[in-house]
């Protein structure tokens, strides 16, 4: 009951308009001065929780995602994967996922993986006779790839609530992020099979290829130089960030030479938005976490699972369920910092890999983006497309589908996420 009446509040709260970081901090003061009748911990509480040094890996992710945006890498991604693979049947399908997939491993930001690329796929994929609801589709659920695959914003914020391994994190997202956009793209070539209409684009020859790739090269070289100084032991993720953001700027302003002062002023700006945003939330979590423990509510949750007899199965079941509704109505950062530290005592104690958890629940928040009524991934293609918006939703019909079945593979199959990691000597 206790349970309940708190998510119901907090639900409350959320639906009524108020941002995010509001109704968690009114939600968690409520609690806490029912609890103690005062609110005298939630300066420690909200220090103790941001007083973290990977934290700053966020904002300089954030900055080097927007650095490569507005240095127009995709363009050259994109002509890159057509001229490769657009010539197949379904191939500007593929191509699409194959560009989603390489900017997810670049930003780190779904959002942003769906808006970039979307700019440039929409208007290709209709010239050559996609439907298009289908091309809506495809580029909504490609855009989630950013959250999956390293680096990811949201991957780094479940490492640091549950004091995980961010570099184990990264690996493990790495198969499962694979087989997910193989998934999109088989369905993208057996999609094309039954549809009356469409051409392919001409093969324009190996040369034109390598010329095609010559071109992306800049833009291809940023994940290895980032998550391979991580796991070679040459930096931290901090670091890594850090040496992403130089590199952003040199190929902005050096190689593609379309970004200078006025840019570098619109991306610092958008940078501190971000992450004020972030920080805000995550304080506020900080306090919901601090409020839920007071009440024993992670107690509460772990005796009644213990007396209705659920298995460690049952019980992730049950929480996947429970965040893919919630995924309905929130934001993606909000359900990991409400939901973690409620599940977090009773995973352990169910023993649970937190690792593999981490990736179930990062490919349920990538159906949060496209799921509807508050599908983050479907609104970005609604505006950049000027398209209806039931007409995006039904598009992505299909890859949600497409995603429970990777969701279900990873959870059948702990394996795909937890090979590399211990492959790596993490010691899981």
């Amino acid at each position: 009951m206790t349970t309940l009446l708190i998510m119901g509040l907090l639900i409350a709260l959320l639906l009524s308009g108020m941002p995010i970081f509001a109704g968690l901090g009114l939600a968690s003061i409520a609690i806490m001065l029912v609890a103690e009748g005062s609110i005298t911990s939630v300066a420690d509480t909200v220090f103790a929780k941001l007083d973290n040094g990977l934290l700053t890996a966020i904002p300089m992710f954030a900055f080097m995602a927007h650095v490569m945006i507005k240095s127009r890498v995709v363009d050259d991604l994109y002509e890159a994967a057509n001229a490769l693979v657009g010539h197949f049947k379904g191939g500007l399908g593929v191509a699409t996922v194959l560009s989603c997939t390489i900017f997810a491993a670049i930003s780190g930001s779904s959002v942003a993986t769906a808006l970039t690329i979307g700019s440039s796929a929409i208007p290709q994929m209709q010239r050559f006779g996609y439907r298009p609801r289908d091309a809506y589709g495809v580029i909504a659920a490609g855009g989630t790839l950013g959250i999956l695959i390293p680096p990811s914003g949201p991957l780094i914020l479940y490492a640091i609530v549950t004091e995980t391994s961010i570099g184990a994190l990264f690996l493990a997202g790495f198969i499962p992020g694979i087989m997910i956009a193989l998934i999109f793209a088989g369905y993208c070539v057996f999609q094309a099979y039954f549809r009356k209409g469409l051409t392919d684009s001409e093969w324009i020859g190996w040369m034109n290829c390598v010329k095609a790739l010559r071109k992306s090269v800049w833009s291809l070289l940023m994940p290895p130089l980032v998550l391979g100084g991580i796991y070679a032991g040459i930096f931290t993720a901090s670091e890594a960030a850090s040496i992403g953001c130089i590199y952003a700027l040199l190929v902005g302003s050096l190689v593609y030479r379309n970004f200078g002062l006025k840019e570098l002023g619109q991306t610092a700006y958008e940078t501190v938005r971000t992450t004020a945003m972030l920080f805000m939330i995550l304080a506020a979590a900080a306090m919901f976490g601090h409020a839920v423990t007071i009440i024993r509510l992670p107690i509460e949750l772990m005796e009644y699972v213990t007396a209705i007899g659920l298995s460690q199965l049952g019980f992730i079941l049950v929480v996947m369920l429970v965040i893919f509704i919630l995924g309905m109505f929130l934001e993606t950062i909000s359900i990991i910092l409400i939901t973690t530290p409620i599940v977090l005592p009773v995973l352990m104690q169910l023993d649970v890999n937190l690792i593999w958890y981490g990736i179930l629940l990062m490919i349920n928040l990538e159906l949060a983006l496209i799921t509807p009524p508050v599908g983050m991934n479907l609104f970005v293609i609604k505006g950049i497309a000027n398209a209806p918006l039931w007409e995006v939703i039904r598009g992505s019909v299909p890859y949600v589908l497409l995603m429970i079945l990777g969701l279900f593979l990873v959870l059948a199959f702990p394996g795909l996420a937890l090979w590399l990691p211990e492959l790596a000597g993490f010691g899981l």
